[in-house]
């Protein structure tokens, strides 16, 4: 049975409409109290959940809502304030708790919100746990006797401790002295807790995107527009800018040049120097929309590029079931499994600057002999439940294009799993390719099911 509520990351939508109200969210805390205290292991005598969140107004509320929950089923609550999602992550760790949970929409503007929960081992919760959550949610809503009640106490120092573990991932031979960097912190969880890593370390750091007010997340800064950054530091001629989103775990840079670096090409980047410090990588996963040059130049390296679905989250199981390290979204979700158990867009940065520094080369030169392939991306709307993958004059278009791009493009075809839309995608060594076979399908897809 598909699961109600939880998605590829965790339980989402907009503040004040279901799922994300305050009486769902007092239950998903209890249900999620109940599932956890019947498999915490290693927690003391009561399992201990630690809360973190981004800077949206409606943190608040969640977070209250969150701790009764949790309270009522006999779990002590313990209070990170604003705080990454990798941050989270690492911390639930470090301190041995029995999960840690994550108030954040990421990327998404602020009047969303969502809860996402990791595991005692800082993993994202495995799928079966996800579901008993769901099925505790269908039983009444109960309250431990008043000896049993959890209790809530603040986490002193948490951005203290998270910044000294970010800090540990950059190697202790070199130092950022001499680089004047632009950190763009979309007026997320990071906007305490970037810059003081990368000033911690060396570098002259100028912070955009530091001033929350509970309405500004992603509004124009940030990883999602990096547009803001790549102004910054053209105007404040800096070495190189480092973007985050909402929650910090996705990362841009954008050179000297004001030229953006995708997910796919710091994947590429991080490969390379891996392979220049290791001598071996063996493999490296990116998603269906990871761009063919970048699979091309790794298989260049002698590395193979397995795809998974999108979302980090199936990045993530690709790497654990082949025990890879490396992998990585175009949208700046970078996975480095030696270096932490998600994605981090600041230890994501640091191991960028660490390349550079080892081979003395800008990201640029890194890249050299790299040319993403265009790419063209038409959205077409489609009747509910429509059957694309059953039509045989869509599959005929679609078998027409990749027997004529072989080798130097490829055609992505896939529904959206939020609307009912046909995403067509494209890509070629050309251009007029990529339109002109994008086009071709989705007229195809229009006159056949739209």
């Amino acid at each position: 049975m598909g699961r109600r509520y939880f998605g590829t990351d965790g339980v989402r939508g907009k503040v004040g409409e279901a799922p994300i109200t305050p009486d769902f969210v007092l239950r998903l805390g209890y249900a999620a109290g109940k599932v956890l205290a019947g498999s915490a292991t290693g927690s003391g005598p009561r399992p201990s959940v630690l809360i973190g969140k981004d800077t949206r107004i409606s943190g608040y509320m969640l977070e209250a809502s969150l701790e009764a929950g949790l309270s009522a089923a006999g779990i002590d609550v313990m209070l990170a304030g604003p705080m990454t999602t990798p941050g989270i992550a690492y911390l639930t760790r470090a301190l041995r708790l029995a999960a840690g949970v994550v108030i954040s929409a990421s990327h998404n503007p602020y009047y969303d919100n969502g809860i996402k929960f990791f595991s005692a081992d800082g993993n994202k919760l495995p799928d079966e746990v996800e579901t008993q959550i769901e099925e505790q949610l269908e039983q009444p809503l109960d309250c431990a006797p008043s000896e049993q009640l959890g209790r809530a106490r603040r986490l002193h120092d948490a951005g203290g401790r998270y910044i000294e573990f970010c800090k540990g991932t950059f190697p202790q031979a070199f130092n950022l002295r001499g680089l004047k960097l632009v950190i763009d912190c979309a007026n997320g969880a990071g906007y305490d807790i970037a810059p003081h890593v990368f000033h911690e370390l060396g570098a002259d750091v100028i912070p955009i995107g530091v001033s929350p007010n509970g309405f500004n997340i992603n509004d124009g800064v940030g990883a999602t527009a990096p547009d803001a950054l790549v102004r910054a530091v053209r105007a404040n001629h800096a070495d190189l800018g480092i973007a985050l989103d909402g929650d910090a775990d996705r990362l841009q840079v954008v050179d000297a040049q004001g030229r953006l670096y995708n997910g796919d090409e710091l994947l590429y980047v991080l490969v390379k120097d891996r392979i220049a410090t290791d001598g071996k990588v063996e493999g490296a996963v990116g998603t269906l929309m990871t761009n063919l040059a970048i699979e091309q130049a790794l298989e260049g390296l002698g590395v193979q590029l397995v795809r998974a679905n999108v979302g980090d989250r199936y990045v993530l199981e690709q790497l654990r079931e082949r025990g890879w390290q490396l992998g990585a979204e175009g949208s700046g979700h970078i996975l480095s499994l030696d270096r932490h158990t998600t994605g981090d867009g600041i230890v994501s940065a640091l191991l960028v600057l660490a390349a550079m520094k080892r081979s003395g080369k800008t990201i640029a030169q890194l890249l050299d002999g790299v040319k993403l392939f265009p790419q063209k991306l038409i959205n077409v709307h489609i009747a509910q439940g429509a059957d694309w993958k059953g039509n045989a004059e869509i599959q005929q278009s679609i078998a027409s294009a990749e027997a004529e791009l072989k080798g130097k493009g490829r055609v992505l075809i896939r529904a959206s799993g939020t609307e009912p839309v046909l995403r067509v995608m494209v890509e070629a060594r050309e251009e007029r390719d990529t339109v002109h076979y994008a086009e071709a399908i989705a007229n195809v897809v229009k006159r056949s099911i739209a």
